[in-house]
């Protein structure tokens, strides 16, 4: 396998994965996930993907598409043997027009690199999921990828005109483009935006720009509990003011992490608003004052931080505080339709505590997607079982109020099978004949996205 994928793309880019290969694994490695590959290969442009993609094909070997490796849900995890396909080196910016507010990047240009390169040229790239300095634009459009800013500007599909992508058995195809409209065939590029690979192997995507915001301006509403909180949060959306980011944490999150926090935290507060408006400077002010008219009559404070990158940076810190509490965290990507967030926050915090766990919430309160987490002591398997029982649960809580199992992150590994707790038997007969007539022989991305668990 080595010799003849090395003919292919040069013996310097194939490369054998030992048991301790970074290829083996991701970010839900945590978890405990971990894979072995037969061999890596790191093709360094579309055609040769092509060729590797092929070769497998032909030889019934697993097919293994991977990014940053910075997915949560052991995507990019080559669970089956296989070759692991990387696309780190696909890098090129093919087309770059300011005028017409458009990229065209391959799979392997940094997410951060895809944003700086909009603002140098007065552009905006809203779509900011975590760890952009080493996630890829590929595996974003993979797993359709989304963050605080999907509230007003959707998630990473939103901004795809086209996809470029090898089909099995080993066909490079684009769909998808520049016309603004296209009503012309069923949308297939948004079935390949968030399939995780299993549809395919993403090379390359068109994507779509906006002028830059003129300004934009962040607000800290702090609130006395979850009530409170919850209820304020629906009255800004339903004043008609259209925030940019709407996150929340609820009281425990608050605890945990207020020390970092860029200013003070009133000793009252049991639960934040991290508000985020924008538009031109007229824009943002009018709806500043609008959030600020709204929600003043529920809250303890509002806090307007002058270093908005100050706030965000907190933000982006809860994750490690949380899991320093007690030396582990288990957290579930969900989301609750947003009437429903103050319901499902109680319910899941009843849950965890008839396990004996203590459970903390965070997300984006705007979209209803919620970071809904335990702490655990990793050396206790007790805990880790009793945190797998919470999930369980959860993803049953999540079918019951009409939400999604999976909100940002994606499916992967993890998460195999939870689909048929929100989809009707013959919505998840569709998902299955999809993946079927993209992959008949079922060997793009193996034993990842199923809409049900089989045996």
């Amino acid at each position: 396998m080595l010799d003849e994928l090395g003919k292919l793309i040069g013996a310097e880019h194939v490369l054998e994965a030992p048991a301790n290969s970074p290829y083996n694994s991701d970010a839900s490695r945590r978890s405990g996930l971990e894979g072995r590959a037969d061999a890596v290969a790191l093709p360094g442009s579309a055609e040769q993907v092509t060729d590797v993609v092929r070769w497998c094909y032909e030889h019934d070997v697993p097919i293994v598409p991977r990014g940053g490796g910075t997915g949560l849900v052991g995507g990019a995890v080559p669970t089956s043997g296989g070759v692991v396909v990387s696309l780190q080196r696909l890098t090129r910016v093919r087309e770059l027009e300011p005028g017409l507010w458009r990229m065209h990047v391959e799979a392997g240009v940094r997410t951060r690199d895809v944003q700086r390169l909009a603002r140098e040229n007065g552009l905006f790239f809203a779509p900011d999921p975590g760890a952009s300095e080493q996630s890829l634009i590929g595996g974003n459009v993979a797993t359709n990828a989304g963050g605080p800013h999907a509230l007003k500007y959707g998630v990473t599909g939103a901004w795809v005109a086209g996809v470029e992508a090898v089909l099995a058995p080993g066909e490079l195809v684009e769909i998808g483009g520049w016309a603004r409209k296209d009503v012309a065939g069923y949308d297939v590029k948004s079935l390949l935006v968030g399939s995780e690979g299993t549809l395919g192997v993403i090379t390359a995507v068109r994507l779509r720009l906006l002028p830059a915001r003129e300004t934009a301006l962040a607000l800290v509403v702090f609130l006395a509990d979850r009530a409170a909180g919850c209820a304020a949060l629906l009255d800004v959306l339903a004043g008609g003011i259209e925030p940019a980011a709407l996150d929340f944490l609820d009281g425990v999150t608050l605890s945990f992490v207020a020390g970092g926090y860029p200013g003070e935290v009133p000793g009252r507060a049991g639960f934040a608003l991290l508000v985020e408006v924008d538009g031109s400077a007229e824009e943002a002010e009018r709806a500043r004052d609008a959030v600020v008219d709204v929600v003043g009559t529920r809250a303890v404070a509002i806090d307007q931080p002058a270093d908005r990158g100050a706030l965000w940076r907190w933000r982006d810190s809860f994750n490690g505080v949380v899991t320093g509490v007690h030396g582990a965290k288990v957290s579930e990507d969900v989301s609750f339709p947003v009437e429903r967030l103050r319901d499902g926050l109680e319910r899941f915090d009843e849950i965890a505590a008839l396990h004996g766990l203590r459970s903390c919430s965070w997300g984006h309160g705007g979209d209803g997607n919620v970071h809904a987490t335990v702490l655990v002591d990793p050396a206790r398997e007790d805990e880790l079982a009793a945190a797998e029982a919470v999930g369980a649960e959860l993803f049953e809580l999540v079918g019951r109020l009409e939400g999604s199992v999976a909100a940002e992150h994606g499916v992967g590994v993890l998460k195999g099978g939870l689909l048929a707790h929100q989809w009707d038997a013959r919505a998840v007969e569709l998902h299955e004949q999809i993946k079927r007539a993209f992959d008949p022989k079922g060997l793009l991305n193996p034993g990842k996205k199923l809409a049900r668990m089989r045996g």
